[in-house]
């Protein structure tokens, strides 16, 4: 399978075919779509509940989701985060896979750092969240401050398909193995030969732990490109007696004694009698599907997503009660503003969140096992572990919070990690992951530095070369502007690019004609009401877009709102 990707993948190198090449990407939002938006979250029903006595069972959320509600229709203007999400250097670039017969579009960051030791990195969103709400990254890894500053990188930030606005992946594709053969074929189309990778979320709480397997993927099953490989709480299972049998010694006697002894150390013990370890198959090797108790968004469960695609792919605030509940699994203690989180709904509601929600479901019911061992030996890898709180056994709800949050951060012991990787770099770290890339991004470029610092000692292949300095990419040379479309929730998401020296003969929003129109409402009784119009859709090479309204100015913002507050 995995010689049938590559192959397939590095098809789009040599292709001409239209969309594979890298482009310049602007998004712009059919202003009929946000009126649809706007209409539906005025009709919104929430569920009756009783203020007294509160549940001990489930969250209640609607004092919360109230306030958002108003705050979306009232004072959030799209418009005004689009502008600043084209304020960064975006692209689009297509892929041949199996299974489709058109390429399959991926929108990506793409900045590179100015300073000449600049090493290229991959950074892997935490899923689901796509490249454009991480835009407040891209400073830390691409300027260091100083000129003997810290290691600075290339960066690239790609949204996984079907995520933000790159395509889905076709139905029944195999998810991690083609997204890790595409991310690869990414940074070789951009020039980069040699380059790292690095989560920016846990592992361990990450749905069916994807963004953790592309990366594990591209660590063992490209090994040759990818020279190293930065995990944040990975899912490392125990050591067995039948597969490792000398680190399962180290660690049963580490453990029997609660000595720091054999490379593990006392609060590697003390860690793990707090949180225990994340669940894992009987292989040892951390692919497992859903069990009681797992962490992050995997305590949601999502074992048949079209179900719930569908309930949401209809309801704003639907799908605005579902990234909340996100958010208290994913970082309780934080509280985001109401833009903040309206963004993060919105990003997903805009496309359509169907993608996601079944990319989900079919790594939790397939997951995939790497056909083949890394080249040259054992993966590098650096490890960003957490401790967890000293408390958190028996106060975890000393903040006053209800308890529906994490109730404990399983411990990933870096010393586990020796039976599958060559550990080069490893960061204990106190507390809990939470999300990261928003309470703590310096963990994400601390680890990351750990990581360049260890292979550029071993391997020369990851310095900069001469060529490396002098070249750039076609995606920053390009002026091409382009628009996004917005499907209904049961098509594939395929724009064109838009061409703006064409024109046509006939406007977007000229008049059907008679046997047309009577098409359209013969289709309009068979589909759901959000659906591409005219306005919504992109001009092709023959057509131009019509001129759009600019939005009115924001109101002023509101004080923030306490995600997992009571």
């Amino acid at each position: 399978m995995h010689n049938e990707i590559q192959g397939a993948v590095a098809m789009a190198d040599r292709s001409t075919a239209t969309g594979q090449e890298v482009k310049p990407y602007r998004i712009h939002v059919s202003s009929r779509y946000l009126n649809l938006t706007k209409q539906k979250l005025e009709i919104a029903r929430l569920p009756h509940e009783f203020e007294e006595p509160r549940s001990v069972d489930w969250w209640q959320p609607k004092s919360q989701v109230e306030p958002l509600i108003d705050f979306w229709l009232e004072q959030y203007q799209w418009r005004d985060q689009e502008q600043k999400m084209n304020g960064l250097p975006q692209f689009r670039t297509g892929f041949t896979v199996p299974q489709s017969d058109t390429p399959i579009r991926t929108q990506f960051i793409h900045v590179k750092s100015s300073h000449a030791n600049a090493v290229p990195l991959l950074l892997i969103p935490p899923f689901p969240f796509p490249s454009l709400v991480m835009g407040h990254l891209v400073k830390l890894f691409t300027t260091p401050e100083g000129a003997e500053g810290p290691q600075p990188f290339h960066l690239v930030i790609p949204s996984l398909p079907g995520l933000g606005f790159s395509d889905p992946l076709p139905t029944n594709t195999p998810v991690i193995s083609t997204t890790a053969g595409m991310l690869d074929t990414l940074m070789k189309r951009l020039g980069y030969r040699f380059y790292l990778v690095t989560n920016a979320g846990a592992g361990t709480s990450s749905p069916a732990q994807i963004d953790f397997k592309i990366a594990e993927w591209l660590s063992t099953q490209y090994s040759d490109s990818c020279l190293g490989s930065h995990f944040i709480s990975p899912p490392l299972p125990r050591p067995k007696l039948q597969e490792a049998p000398v680190e399962w010694a180290k660690w049963s006697v580490a453990k029997h004694f609660g000595a720091a002894i054999s490379g593990y150390r006392a609060e590697d013990l003390s860690a793990f009698k707090r949180g225990g370890s994340a669940p894992a198959q009987s292989s040892g090797i951390p692919w497992e599907l859903p069990q009681p108790g797992q962490t992050g968004l995997g305590q949601l469960g999502l074992n048949e997503p079209n179900t719930l695609a569908y309930a949401l792919c209809d309801s704003p605030t639907g799908l605005l009660v579902f990234m909340l509940k996100a958010l208290r699994l994913l970082a309780p203690e934080r509280e985001f503003t109401p833009t903040e989180i309206i963004n993060f709904t919105q990003v997903a509601w805009l496309p359509g969140p169907e993608a996601a929600l079944r990319s989900w479901g079919y790594c939790l019911q397939h997951p995939e096992k790497p056909s083949k061992k890394a080249t040259g030996g054992r993966p590098r890898v650096a490890l960003t572990v957490f401790l967890g709180n000293e408390q958190q056994q028996n106060n975890d709800n000393t903040t006053g919070r209800p308890p529906y949050g994490e109730k404990r951060t399983p411990y990933s012991c870096p010393g586990w990690a020796r039976t599958r990787y060559n550990v080069v770099h490893t960061h204990r770290a106190p507390g809990r992951p939470g999300l990261l890339a928003w309470e703590r991004p310096e963990m994400i470029v601390s680890g990351a530095r750990g990581l360049a610092a260890a292979v550029l000692k071993e391997d020369a292949r990851l310095k900069p070369s001469p060529r490396q300095e002098e070249s750039e990419t076609a995606a920053a040379e390009a002026e091409e502007e382009i628009s996004v479309e917005v499907t209904t929730p049961f098509e594939e998401r395929r724009p064109v690019f838009v061409h703006p020296q064409t024109h046509t003969q006939q406007g977007l929003l000229a008049p059907p004609r008679k046997e047309e129109q009577q098409q359209q409402q013969q289709q309009q009784r068979l589909q759901p009401v959000r659906e591409s119009s005219d306005d919504t859709k992109v001009a092709s090479s023959r057509e131009s877009l019509p001129v759009k309204t600019p939005s009115p100015l924001p109101s002023p913002s509101s004080p923030a709102i306490t995600v997992g507050g009571a």
